[in-house]
């Protein structure tokens, strides 16, 4: 029987994904997915406020530009201000301009898939070290 990336039987982590670029959103949530994370995606910095306030997340991924200028810092400083303290990384998505045709295309580059992944690893990996050496503060250890 073949797998597919949600049979896993497991979820490394779980992330929120914020771009306002369909494209972008879907290719990696799907990465993400296909990797074993368990991802949620907003479109807006408001869709996003309120995932926040709903779920728990470790990581938390948001384009720049979403619907103002600085709408994606707004959403990391809301993220690094919950209670649970996730990861927080900026997404910068690379579009390709055809001069020959009047949409841009999303440029994916095969060979980054895996920095990208080593990458998420490494931001849920910190915050997870940052939380044990917390509680082993508060527990006076």
């Amino acid at each position: 029987m073949r797998r597919t990336p949600r049979s896993f039987d497991y979820d490394l982590a779980r992330v929120l994904l914020v771009d306002d670029d369909p494209a972008s959103r879907i290719t990696l949530k799907t990465v993400l997915e296909a990797s074993g994370y368990h991802v949620e995606s907003a479109a807006s910095a408001a869709e996003a406020t309120g995932k926040l306030e709903d779920g728990i997340y470790e990581l938390v991924l948001s384009g720049l530009n979403l619907e103002s200028p600085d709408a994606g810092l707004r959403v990391l400083a809301q993220a690094r201000n919950m209670d649970y303290k996730p990861a927080t990384a900026l997404l910068k998505t690379y579009q390709n301009s055809a001069p020959s045709r009047k949409l841009s295309s999303i440029l994916i580059k095969p060979e980054d898939v895996p920095g990208l992944l080593f990458k998420v690893a490494g931001l849920i990996s910190d915050r997870a070290t940052r939380r044990v050496e917390r509680e082993l503060r508060l527990a006076g250890v």
